[in-house]
């Protein structure tokens, strides 16, 4: 069984790196470029069971999704971490304060994150 994990990040390079490494595991990845995909995203599929978002994307930014997710009773509790090369300690900051369930820095561990990604989806769909 795979787990559904959405990416949304606009330099498609970084998402081609994610979705590789993802994909070498038991995820199944849909890459969107901007957070009005993102939002498209979460409503055409209902079973992403985490999202990776950048903060700086065309459309909406990353914390525009976050919030848009958390005030939805669908998402308020689906698993996100914020992927940013603007890891500024504001920024991180505001995405706890939104509801963000971690916060990593570009460049990033492709090894740390599927790690983080692993972690965060187990605890999601419970004890197996």
């Amino acid at each position: 069984m795979t787990t559904h994990v959405l990416v949304a990040d606009d330099e498609p390079h970084i998402g081609r790196i994610i979705q590789t490494k993802l994909e070498q595991g038991p995820f199944r990845v849909t890459l969107v470029a901007d957070g009005n995909d993102a939002m498209r995203a979460l409503e055409e599929y209902p079973d992403v069971a985490l999202v990776l978002l950048d903060l700086m994307m065309p459309g909406l930014n990353g914390f525009e999704v976050l919030e848009r997710m958390r005030s939805d009773a669908r998402w308020k509790t689906l698993p996100c971490v914020i992927l940013t090369a603007a890891g500024h300690d504001h920024q991180r900051e505001e995405a706890v304060r939104l509801g963000a369930d971690d916060f990593l820095t570009k460049p990033f561990s492709p090894k740390r994150l599927f790690a983080r990604v692993t972690e965060l989806t187990a605890t999601a769909s419970g004890p197996s």
